[in-house]
């Protein structure tokens, strides 16, 4: 029996998984030392907690999916929002070298899932669904490349496999960011910035958006019912973008073309309106959208589609999980400086390798709370996690499926 909950009980449960993971890490030591962030605690024992609803009564709960997207939407709206022109050149030289980074990862990464599907006996068109079609690409992915899959390689339940492997991927995302972050830290005697009342100087200027969650954020009705126009523009422009585009070769996934308008809006409002942004307004809504997307998502696990996934995939899908680790903490870190700043980037590295951006964000956000701010970090990861990396990783696909039987 199927149990649809409406948009309103849907924010209502999200809400709810958000204050359980907040007073979970609170409560549970081990989950505040290894840095697991508050919406992925609480979501994934809601999750379980649906997971044996269904299994011991038949039961299966679905949740309405529009406010996630539009939450969704509104973070990378504020990603596109927050960087002007001079926070881009701030992420300088560094941001180029991340982006190279995950260009390499993203070659590793199919060509460890194509590698172990032909070990295994699955079709390499397997390996690259257990790939970065789903881990670096997300479900968004996975469900566009899944019917391509269908229709045109005959790759029978292409996009149903495709969930469940982003799926998985979102949760190993969360899970392991923040404990290997902590470990580069402790193992090579990190420290993040001593004096935050000196970090924190900064924070309407040069300092990048999602970094300081918890901080206080005094803003003004007037500045929110700004904000809120600013976010309708990045919308409206993205819902605009994806009809023109649509089927030809430049359509992109609807949260990309947000983050873009968001871009385009910033800086023509700064260089050529002269109209300041309020971004204490858009970082406050940006976090919110953050933790509410990451709630949701969260809370419509079906760990029933988990549990369905064959023997061999669990091996390619955890072999991934050990890939990506082991990539963060010796290519990641080692080539963005090996200091504080390279185990920030590496947990969120972890967070959309084999999950999404938000999860990235997230990711780095448990661990700045406790060891201290990253400006390079927030700088770098949300920009190329949510932008160029699906621009990077369309390509790859794309290439990898010409030489693909």
């Amino acid at each position: 029996m199927d149990i649809h909950f409406s948009t309103y009980f849907t924010l209502i449960l999200a809400a709810l998984v958000l204050l359980v993971g907040k007073l979970l890490v609170q409560k549970l030591r081990w989950l505040s030392d290894f840095n697991i962030p508050e919406p992925v605690a609480g979501g994934l024992v809601a999750a379980v907690l649906i997971y044996a609803l269904n299994v011991f009564t038949g039961y299966r709960l679905s949740f309405d999916g529009s406010l996630q997207t539009a939450f969704m939407l509104v973070f990378f709206s504020s990603i596109g929002l927050s960087a002007n022109f001079a926070k881009l050149r701030a992420g300088g030289m560094g941001l180029v070298v991340f982006l190279l980074v995950i260009v390499v990862f993203i070659v590793v990464q199919n060509g460890v899932g194509i590698a172990l599907a032909s070990m295994l006996g699955l079709d390499p068109l397997i390996g690259l669904i257990a790939g970065s079609i789903t881990l670096v690409g997300g479900h968004g992915t996975a469900g566009a490349w899944g019917a391509v899959l269908e229709n045109d390689h005959g790759v029978q339940g292409a996009t149903t496999l495709g969930i469940a492997c982003a799926t998985f991927g979102l949760v190993m995302g969360g899970l392991i960011g923040g404990p290997l972050a902590k470990w580069l830290i402790q193992r090579h005697k990190l420290q993040g910035p001593k004096d935050e009342d000196q970090a924190l100087a900064g924070v309407d200027h040069l300092t990048p958006n999602f970094e300081f969650p918890h901080k206080t954020r005094l803003i003004t009705a007037d500045a929110a019912i700004e904000t809120l126009a600013l976010f309708a523009g990045c919308l409206a422009f993205a819902e605009l973008m994806q009809k023109l585009t649509a089927g030809s070769a430049l359509q992109l996934p609807t949260f990309v073309w947000a983050l873009g308008g968001g871009v385009l809006i910033r800086n023509a409002l700064d260089y050529v309106f002269r109209f300041e942004v309020f971004d204490r307004a858009i970082d406050v809504f940006g976090n919110a959208a953050l933790s509410i997307y990451l709630a949701m998502a969260l809370l419509s696990l079906k760990l029933w589609e988990l549990s369905g996934l064959a023997g061999p995939l669990v091996v390619i899908l955890a072999a991934q999980a050990v890939v990506m680790g082991l990539y963060a903490a010796f290519v990641t870190f080692r080539v963005m400086g090996s200091d504080y700043d390279a185990a920030v980037l590496s947990a969120g590295h972890c967070g959309f390798g084999m999950g999404a951006t938000p999860t990235a964000v997230a990711n780095m956000q448990a661990i700045t709370n406790q060891y201290g701010p990253s400006h390079k970090a927030f700088l770098i990861v949300p920009m190329v996690g949510a932008f160029f990396i699906d621009l990077v990783n369309a390509a790859a696909i794309q290439t990898f499926l010409k030489f693909l039987p």
